[in-house]
């Protein structure tokens, strides 16, 4: 029997009607850009879900993370970790500063907070850490390092849309957090992205630093162009109304991959207190070449899964980095398997099936 391939992940759409309906408004404003009504409509609607002070939408999550960068002032070196999407350290490096890795905890993926104060030196003015599948890093005990040393706080959150911690969300946490609006998230612009601050000054310079540095015709900063367009944040309000049922989706998923897989595999460890948003289903394969069987006995079958994160980000080429056994393990045998909406139980089935063929 022929089935139809079944990928890691799918983009949702919206009902065209919806979409529509936010484009037409664009039409009849006649604004795109520039921060336009349906702009300030998603940034304010996003603030008051997460209940954080200072919310400003970008142009990606990448731009996010450089800006919120900048934004705090920060320079020299950035305590980061070495298991995450690439823009975390390239970000870094981007604004002139240097990345200092400092390895994972195995069962959460996250930055390892035990291991960072020995990291810290004079020239080091900022943690970036990144909640890896959406799992909160230990945010208490980087907090605790990070007012103890005077440094600041960054979390990439691209993975965290409504993730939530001790009943609030993960965004309160740091002095700043970045989102990541790509459509392969759980909430997407297509393309897009935010960053949150806690402090207005902070806020100030960075709505300064997204829109080339002025304000009609008087300049206060070099900035660059990171606004995100009417079109974007139309999909975003069309995408909105559904997040509730995207998460239940995947919560879904996720729940029936348990029962097939029957603890045979370990996954990331989600901390006491933790509310996730399933956007996300890592395993961890015993090695690397038991993941590789499984990733390619699944592929020959029409299967297609990600080594997320491959490769661990100090053995990028344009780093230079001690090694991190814990990074490197974690990207030699983590698979993620497909998860998304509308992801049919039948094919969660058939995934589980073929992955546990493999032995």
């Amino acid at each position: 029997m022929n089935h139809a391939p079944i990928h890691v992940t799918r983009t949702f759409l919206p009902p065209r009607e919806e979409y529509l309906h936010w484009l037409d408004k664009a039409y009849s404003s006649h604004v795109l850009t520039n921060n336009g009504p349906i702009h300030r409509e998603l940034e304010e609607t996003l603030r008051a879900r997460f209940d954080v002070p200072h919310l400003r939408l970008m142009a990606n999550g990448t731009l996010a993370l450089q800006l919120a960068i900048r934004a705090l002032g920060i320079t020299g070196k950035v305590i980061t970790t070495p298991f995450s999407y690439v823009a975390t350290t390239s970000a870094i490096l981007w604004e002139g500063c240097t990345p200092v890795f400092v390895d994972i905890d195995p069962k959460t993926c996250c930055i390892d907070p035990n291991l960072i104060e020995a990291a810290i030196t004079p020239d080091t003015s900022a943690i970036l850490a990144t909640h890896v599948y959406g799992i909160p890093c230990d945010v208490e005990a980087i907090d605790a390092i990070a007012k103890k040393h005077g440094l600041k706080v960054i979390y990439d959150a691209a993975h965290a849309f409504d993730v939530e911690y001790k009943g609030k969300s993960i965004l309160a946490w740091g002095d700043a957090s970045t989102l990541s609006f790509h459509a392969t998230k759980l909430f997407h612009t297509v393309e897009g992205g935010a960053v949150v601050l806690h402090d207005e000054e902070a806020d100030k310079r960075l709505q300064l630093l997204r829109s080339f540095g002025h304000i009609a015709d008087e300049h206060f900063t070099l900035g660059i162009n990171a606004k995100l367009s009417e079109v974007h944040a139309a999909m975003g309000m069309a995408v909105l109304p559904h997040v509730a049922r995207l998460i239940e989706s995947r919560r879904n998923v996720a729940k029936r991959y348990d029962q097939l897989l029957n603890g045979r595999y370990a996954r990331p460890m989600l901390p006491t207190g933790a509310l996730s948003n399933e956007a996300y289903y890592p395993i961890l394969l015993p090695d690397g070449a038991s993941r590789k069987r499984v990733m390619d006995h699944l592929s020959v079958n029409g299967i297609y899964t990600r080594r997320y994160f491959y490769p661990a980000l100090n053995k990028l080429p344009y780093v230079s980095s001690p090694a991190m056994p814990r990074a490197e393990w974690a990207a030699d045998v983590v698979l993620a398997l497909p998860t998304y909406f509308e992801l049919e139980p039948e094919d969660v089935e058939r995934i589980a099936r073929k992955i546990l063929e493999v032995g």
